[in-house]
């Protein structure tokens, strides 16, 4: 952004100094030119007018260069703030699912051993039930961790143009 400052005064002072160069001949054509070192002057002045007008062109293409170059960049990482942000929401929600279903299968194991403290369940119905509690968390801790891969590998060239 400071080189779009930089290059916007330089073009206003270029504009600022082609008016001036313009209010000279302006104040010269109503007069006839006196010697040859008022024909030298505004040809200086006419030089110096061309060369402003190309420094003004070629900076105003800089600038747009530039503002495009942002742009295209801000656009961008739009786009994979946007994509990564989905992505966490989509993984907020199954992690939710799996948390409730963690809970139900606990409340259900938490009934089982009550059943069998009771005498009214079998031992390997409880053995099956705390196997499928064991492999439930397995599958969501396996889960979290693509998920964070997932984000990391997301994160790691975003992190490497901001550096």
């Amino acid at each position: 952004m400071s080189d779009i400052a930089e290059l916007e005064r330089r073009i206003s002072a270029a504009l600022e100094r082609i008016g001036a160069g313009l209010d000279l001949l302006g104040e010269g054509a109503g007069a006839a030119p006196e010697a040859g070192a008022d024909a030298g002057e505004l040809t200086r002045l006419r030089e110096a007018l061309d060369a402003e007008r190309t420094a003004n062109a070629q900076l105003t293409e800089r600038v747009r260069a530039i503002r495009e170059k942002q742009e295209t960049m801000v656009e961008a990482l739009e786009k994979k703030v946007g994509r990564l942000t989905e992505q966490l929401n989509a993984a907020g929600l199954e992690l939710r699912r799996q948390k409730q279903l963690n809970s139900e299968l606990t409340d259900a194991n938490r009934a089982l051993s009550e059943a069998a403290r009771e005498g009214m369940a079998e031992p390997h119905l409880i053995n099956r039930s705390m196997m499928t509690e064991l492999e439930a968390l397995r599958v969501a801790r396996a889960a979290e961790m693509a998920e964070m891969e997932e984000i990391l590998s997301e994160l790691k060239p975003l992190i490497g143009e901001v550096a």
